[in-house]
């Protein structure tokens, strides 16, 4: 039997960032094989939905992370920059997002390069890990190499072929409404959801229940 677990994914997720490092372990210690499929924030899908959201919701999110990422030893900050550029007060989204639809992309190559997990778990450490301007500078290429992965090359690729890549990306994000949920991270095993980084031991117990067993 396949142990592939399907993974929809967001780099501007703090709760993705919060997942990976699981994801990550279950594919080092289980005979599993984790497939990322990154999509857009719901912030680029849907360009009013903070807008719209419960400003508690928000408030929550900024006690919510930290505490987790403190409980598992994760190290955690908020992005600087974030990875949408988008007026706090207002909430709007600007137009143009060149951090996130670069991003996505890169994250599709890497897909697309057979590094998907290594790649978007080394990059979403930057973001999320306290890196300041984890847009300037090396840090991304350095990520990059980490996850065995040339930076000068993905970048080629997302600027030479961006419909296709656009083609991909919007192929994951209807993928993941078919699955049975809009949000992230959003793993899917045997056709059955599972949303949230708190519902990765759920998936794990679902995936023993079916004959998982730890590598050799």
């Amino acid at each position: 039997m396949s142990f592939d677990v399907e993974v929809y994914w967001s780099f501007r997720s703090p709760y993705s960032y919060l997942a990976v490092h699981r994801l990550q372990e279950i594919e080092r210690t289980y005979d599993a094989r984790v497939n990322m499929r990154p999509v857009y924030p719901l912030a680029v899908r849907q360009p009013n939905f903070f807008e719209q959201v419960n400003p508690q919701w928000i408030a929550y999110l900024r006690i919510d992370c930290p505490r987790i990422a403190q409980m598992a030893g994760i190290p955690f900050a908020w992005p600087n920059p974030d990875p949408i550029v988008q007026d706090m007060k207002t909430r709007k989204i600007a137009a143009e997002q060149p951090y996130i639809r670069r991003l996505t992309r890169l994250g599709a190559a890497a897909v697309e390069q057979g590094r998907g997990l290594p790649f978007i778990a080394e990059v979403s450490r930057l973001i999320f890990g306290g890196v300041a301007g984890w847009n300037e500078g090396d840090h991304l290429q350095r990520a990059a190499e980490r996850a065995g992965l040339d930076l000068a090359l993905l970048d080629r690729l997302i600027t030479e072929n961006a419909d296709r890549y656009e083609e991909q990306i919007a192929a994951n994000e209807a993928a993941q409404r078919a699955a049975g949920h809009w949000g992230v991270p959003l793993m899917t095993f045997n056709g059955e959801p599972f949303f949230g980084q708190d519902r990765i031991d759920l998936l794990l117990w679902r995936m023993q229940q079916s004959g998982l067993q730890r590598r050799s």
